[in-house]
């Protein structure tokens, strides 16, 4: 049986590992431990083993009490505890018999019981006939079986897993999962840290999340359950990078235009040769039509078309608009009755005298 009870952990370097974690593993259990990288899971394992002492708290570990546990007796804790490592740490000089012999040696198990044990872990993980291979002549997959097989062959009370389907193929996932689960089955606790969801997912035992330090959720049901907590543990991509490839409408709606524009300036380019003879002679030449002047017509279609070609002598005319213009308008301006003549004629004789001597007659009227 496990316990935890409030215990949080924190390193010499001040991060705070584990924050109030408690629960409890009952004998005979299948526990999955998930959470994200840096969650606390690994802290967890190492507390199980005694590798490292929790800051405060309880930890209560098949009988023992690992917050006043004597050096001596950390021997004994862990022949209760077979550990399943992520990287196999299997013993490449020897074959697989003495990796399983090896380990019941420690522990003081006899050559009888050795050769009575080995054959029955060997067929229960699916390596019988291999007991004289060295790991490098297995696969990944056997490789991990071995592994399991050396956690199993002493007997534990429970098995922690780390990580066991990291290196293999996915396709021996599953066939490793079944059998730890077989394992249970026979009585064996097992606690397996792992990412595989779908392996999860797939055994439907229990599941103890955590997420920095603290205990997220622990209840049957999956991976990601249909739980309000649940959201939490996805590890999805924040919210502005989608923001970023899907625009919002409103700049959906610069983009249309801005699409939209060059179509426009097209048109608008198109249209000028159009509207400058127009607004140019036909329009303001208005009154030489009235004179029956032929010129005023404006050219010919086949002149028109002469004329785009030739812009130097649109701007001719457009330049001599303007001083037709303030002919008409003097034109205009002058008195209805007033004839071009009559506006040349030059002013009277008598505003022209003034350097003139005067005669008698206007003397006389200048003294009066």
């Amino acid at each position: 049986m496990v316990r935890f009870i409030d215990v949080t952990k924190t390193y010499d370097t001040g991060n705070e590992a584990l924050k109030g974690v408690s629960f409890r593993i009952e004998d005979g259990e299948f526990v999955f431990l998930v959470g994200p990288s840096g969650s606390g899971k690994s802290t967890v394992t190492k507390l199980l083993t005694a590798e490292i002492a929790a800051t405060s708290g309880r930890v209560m570990v098949n009988g023992y009490n690992l917050n006043n546990i004597h050096r001596r007796q950390i021997p004994y804790l862990r022949r209760t505890l077979g550990v399943v490592f992520q990287d196999f740490r299997l013993m490449n000089n020897k074959t697989v018999w003495e990796n399983l012999a090896f380990v019941m040696r420690v522990v003081g198990s006899s050559p009888h019981a050795m050769r009575k044990r080995i054959p029955y872990v060997l067929e229960l993980v699916g390596l019988s006939g291999k007991e004289r291979e060295l790991p490098s002549q297995l696969s990944g997959g056997e490789q991990q079986r071995l592994a399991i097989a050396r956690a199993l062959v002493n007997n534990p009370e429970m098995i922690i897993a780390d990580e066991p389907t990291a290196n293999v193929d996915p396709s021996l996932s599953v066939e490793i999962m079944e059998l730890l689960a077989q394992i249970n089955d026979l009585g064996t606790t097992m606690l397996v840290v792992t990412h595989e969801k779908g392996l999860v997912d797939r055994l439907g035992k229990r599941v103890i999340a955590i997420r920095d330090g603290r205990i997220l959720r622990d209840e049957t049901g999956g991976y990601y359950p249909d739980h309000p907590a649940a959201p939490a543990m996805a590890e999805e991509e924040p919210e502005e990078e989608f923001a970023a490839e899907e625009p919002a409408p409103a700049e959906e709606a610069e983009a249309e235009v801005e699409a939209a524009a060059p179509a426009e300036q097209d048109d608008d380019v198109d249209a000028v040769p159009a509207e400058e003879p127009t607004a140019g002679t036909r329009d303001d030449d208005a009154a030489p039509v009235e004179s029956g002047d032929p010129s005023a017509d404006g050219p010919a279609p086949d002149e028109e078309v002469e004329a785009e070609a030739e812009p130097a002598e649109e701007d001719d005319d457009v330049d001599a608009a303007p001083a037709e213009e303030t002919a008409a308008e003097a034109d205009q301006s002058a008195p209805a009755g007033e004839t071009a003549a009559e506006a040349d004629r030059p002013a009277p004789e008598a505003a022209e005298r003034p350097d003139q001597p005067l005669d008698e007659e206007e003397r006389a009227h200048a003294g009066d």
